[in-house]
């Protein structure tokens, strides 16, 4: 004799019951990695310029605030070292971005931590050159288009920023 079958219970009508397929593994650094890579970095340069910034800019602040005290108009070369910052800070952000991202880390220190590396199209080491065309295109992007610079690699399939479209680069998960 067969063994009695229980049958098979109805589905709820208007209920579909399915499990969500795992996200497919991606190799690129996608945008959320990128962004906390760029927060790390930016607190690390940060703990160094503006310390620096201070030392170097301090005189003329407690110059400015005794004049606005005195009811008195501030000379312009007050006002000379805070704009000798500016390039002086672009020159250590790019000297940092590039000679790190060119180097056999292949990243800066925030990428380096979470394990990502910038790669030519062909998934090599880049030379410095590259890195700083990067860099600028970085910069100038920013400048331009603030925030559109990183909002396209969450909408590339190789996760790229406009800055490594215009240098051929890549952000890989290593």
């Amino acid at each position: 004799m067969a063994p009695a079958v229980a049958p098979a219970a109805a589905a709820a009508p208007g209920y579909a019951y399915t499990l969500a397929a795992p996200a497919a593994y991606s190799p690129y650094g996608g945008f959320w990695l990128r962004v906390v890579a760029t927060l790390l970095d930016s607190v690390i340069i940060g703990a160094v310029t503006v310390p620096l910034a201070l030392i170097f800019l301090l005189p003329a602040i407690i110059k400015l605030i005794h004049l606005a005290q005195a009811n008195q108009e501030p000379p312009v070369e007050l006002f000379v070292p805070f704009f000798l910052m500016i390039p002086l800070v672009v020159a250590g952000v790019w000297l940092y971005e590039a000679l790190l991202t060119s180097s056999s880390w292949q990243g800066t220190v925030g990428k380096r931590v979470l394990r990502l590396k910038v790669t030519d199209l062909a998934g090599n080491r880049i030379s410095f050159g590259r890195a700083t065309g990067r860099f600028f295109a970085k910069l100038i992007l920013r400048i331009a288009l603030t925030s559109l610079v990183y909002i396209v690699v969450a909408f590339t399939e190789r996760k790229q920023g406009l800055h490594d479209l215009i240098a051929g680069t890549l952000v890989m998960k290593y």
